[in-house]
């Protein structure tokens, strides 16, 4: 594994990358409030079958900085999705396979959705992970509402003074709520803890929350992908959905309504006993996914 930086329009995007360089691509994308370490178990055994394995910190997370201090610290959907499109034409990628979960699994789909000549195929946990902020006012039920306590949260200035004192804390707290059956020891949350001491975390994340209930303003430079997105636009390309069967914050539900995003080859995959950072608990079960989907998919 090496360590690498590569310059994009507004980023230094730190990465880790796997495999030899001549290898079919996979991009693997880490949610919140997690980080590259979720891949640790996936990545190696895709280079080891001779993949070329991207994993990068997104915008807010570890070594990943912004080159400018007047760009706008945004956590949108638009500008996870501009990044790895970005990303990938840093590294002059013309496609690669998609992974990813929670905001990764978010910048993936829009890109699939967006750009698909670019994406062969992919990986997406929970589904359809492009939001729909035009109803984001419309309530759903009170089961379901209890969950998203901390997106509210954020939405106060006493959530950004507690996001700012508190984020071991906090997160440690979404990783149990999240994951309940996933007993993780103080050690390996610390290893991806450290990614929330980037300089910019707090801001990134107070902006996401808000800007995807309209309660802050988004990043003018990347209206024009939120447009796009607010049609909600379909995925073509071929995908599997895998879940966790006990997801805390996203749980399965019985009928899949994710199907009707997708108009290309589609799976959904339930994973008993497995919560929200499905990579992570559930190694085998993404690598399954990533491989099955490549043997009948070309580059």
């Amino acid at each position: 594994m090496q360590s690498r930086t590569i310059r994009t329009d507004v980023l230094d995007v730190a990465y880790e990358e796997h495999g030899p360089s001549g290898g079919a691509v996979v991009v693997l994308l880490h949610g919140f409030p997690y980080d590259v370490r979720c891949f640790d178990e996936v990545a190696p055994s895709l280079a080891a079958a001779g993949c070329r394995v991207l994993v990068p910190y997104l915008r807010g997370y570890g070594p990943t900085r912004f080159l400018s201090p007047s760009t706008p610290r945004s956590g949108e959907q638009a500008a996870l999705g501009h990044d790895l499109l970005q990303f990938m034409n840093a590294l002059g990628l013309g496609s690669a396979v998609l992974a990813g979960y929670d905001w990764g699994g978010r910048a993936a789909c829009i890109v699939a959705a967006l750009w698909p000549e670019r994406v062969r195929c992919l990986v997406s946990c929970t589904g359809y992970n492009i939001q729909n902020i035009a109803r984001s006012v419309d309530p759903v039920p009170a089961e379901q509402e209890h969950r998203f306590w901390y997106q509210y949260y954020f939405h106060t200035e006493r959530g950004r003074a507690g996001l700012t004192k508190d984020r071991r804390d906090i997160c440690r707290l979404l990783w149990k709520l999240w994951s309940p059956e996933w007993a993780f020891d103080e050690a390996t949350f610390e290893k991806s803890a450290i990614s929330f001491d980037n300089p910019d975390f707090v801001e990134v994340v107070i902006q996401s929350y808000r800007h995807r209930y309209g309660y802050a303003l988004g990043d003018p430079a990347l209206a024009g992908i939120e447009e796009r997105l607010a049609a909600q636009p379909k995925i073509t390309v071929p995908t599997i959905n895998l879940h966790g069967g006990h997801d805390g914050v996203g749980p399965a539900p019985q009928v899949d309504g994710n199907a009707k995003f997708f108009t290309g080859a589609y799976e959904r995959r339930l994973i008993p006993h497995v919560g929200h950072n499905v990579p992570q608990e559930a190694p085998s079960d993404t690598i399954a996914a990533l491989r099955d989907l490549m043997k009948g998919t070309t580059e």
